[in-house]
């Protein structure tokens, strides 16, 4: 029996449902995979590009590889729209890959929550553009 709890937890309203995303994007912004990891269930899935992640043993492995790659990372994200226990977010974020090229990732996710408010399906769209540091906003 799963007793892990993630507030808020759905039925989502506009609050709680910007409350959640504003709370991934915190934590995504730490770099912190481990404290990442604690807002999916055991056994979650997820679609990142072209790579399929399931469970957080794997989402810890893939966020710390994404971050020793990724440097000066940085990441807004903004609820589009939400029902019942699924969200719809717009995203983009910022870094410098291990050449010194800045890019600037686009993309929009879909979530599923449990009912105890942990993310159970993560679907990420996600297209990169080359900048220039002059052009970063984040």
């Amino acid at each position: 029996m799963n007793t892990e709890i993630k507030h808020p937890i759905p039925p989502f309203n506009e609050e709680t449902a910007r409350l959640k995303v504003q709370m991934a994007e915190d934590a995504w912004n730490s770099k912190d995979p481990v404290k990442v990891s604690k807002a999916y269930t055991i056994d979650s899935e997820w679609r990142n590009r072209t790579q399929f992640i399931n469970g957080r043993t794997e989402i810890i492995a893939f966020l710390t590889k994404k971050w020793n790659n990724e440097r000066h990372y940085k990441l807004k994200k903004e609820l589009w729209g939400f029902k019942n226990n699924r969200m719809a977010v717009r995203f983009e974020y910022e870094f410098q890959d291990n050449n010194d090229q800045w890019y600037r990732a686009y993309g929009n996710e879909l979530w599923e929550f449990d009912e105890n408010g942990l993310m159970q399906k993560r679907y990420a769209s996600i297209n990169d553009l080359k900048i220039e540091e002059s052009d970063r906003r984040l």
